[in-house]
């Protein structure tokens, strides 16, 4: 039986995450650390410079959990370096409400959870819902829950390549009305955001980070073209982001005697000194 760590960055309460622990129930033994709070947007975090606490919940089916005041990185990390005794041989991360599309992995709590599990050598599948910005409504998370169990019973059946994750989004649909799974390649995401400068009671600036949502261009191929086609979209993100393209070009430059603006600096340096 395999032994499934889940996790998640909507915080251990989230619906989200207890969909996705029913179903993983049903592929082995499921263990879940994941934050308190809700750590959307955070990114990929270490906690280095003060102490991490954890406590026990019970999820809504009386299921045990475990939660940290840390980031989602950092449960993956307290569980993978000895917090738990056993050794996981997967990482599940979600459901989370909104779809990591594109550049959005660079600021998702989800996803860099899933990095973390793989930077430890852990296979991982980060899982994300598309929701319609602004839905006030219940949220199903059934057909993303299915859609993980189906990635995650192929990540075991055929494994991953080193320093590689899934990331899978899903069509906010009715499971009988997606049309099946498509592999993907990250899309172009297309942010809005604007900087809202403000005064407070005291009369000193604040400044809130806001703006519309964004949008995508759907290409074929890509992770947003997917789901606006009704796709399930399955993304193989590696964690080396070195641009290989580049790198031929990058040779050509001089990089073997310093540039004249430089040496300029460094003559008066020197003579500043004497």
């Amino acid at each position: 039986m395999k032994n499934i760590l889940v996790t998640n960055d909507d915080g251990v309460l989230a619906p989200g995450l207890l969909a996705l622990v029913q179903e993983m129930r049903n592929i082995g033994k499921v263990t879940i650390l994941a934050p308190d709070r809700n750590w959307s947007g955070s990114g990929h975090v270490k906690t280095l410079d003060r102490a991490l606490r954890l406590r026990e919940f019970h999820l809504e089916d009386g299921t045990q959990a475990f939660a940290s005041d840390g980031a989602p990185s950092d449960c993956v990390a307290l569980a993978t370096l000895g917090y738990f005794k056993e050794k996981f041989d997967l990482v599940v991360s979600g459901i989370n409400v909104g779809a990591n599309l594109g550049h959005d992995v660079t600021y998702s709590g989800t996803v860099t959870a899933a990095m973390e599990a793989v930077i430890a050598g852990i296979p991982s599948v980060a899982v994300s819902l598309e929701v319609p910005e602004g839905h006030a409504g219940p949220i199903d998370f059934l057909p993303a829950a299915y859609a993980a169990g189906i990635a995650v019973r192929n990540v075991i059946a055929h494994g991953l390549p080193m320093d590689t994750l899934l990331n899978v989004n899903v069509p906010f649909l009715k499971l009988d009305e997606i049309h099946g799974f498509r592999i993907t390649r990250q899309g172009l995401r297309v942010y809005h955001s604007r900087l809202d400068e403000r005064t407070d009671p005291r009369g000193r600036p604040y400044y809130w980070i806001g703006g519309d949502a964004p949008t995508g261009v759907p290409e074929s191929g890509t992770d947003v073209g997917a789901l606006e086609s009704g796709f399930v979209s399955v993304t193989p993100i590696q964690l080396d982001l070195t641009a290989y393209r580049a790198i031929s070009d990058l040779n050509t430059w001089n990089w073997h005697s310093q540039p004249y603006e430089l040496s300029l600096l460094t003559n008066s340096a020197v003579a500043a000194e004497k």
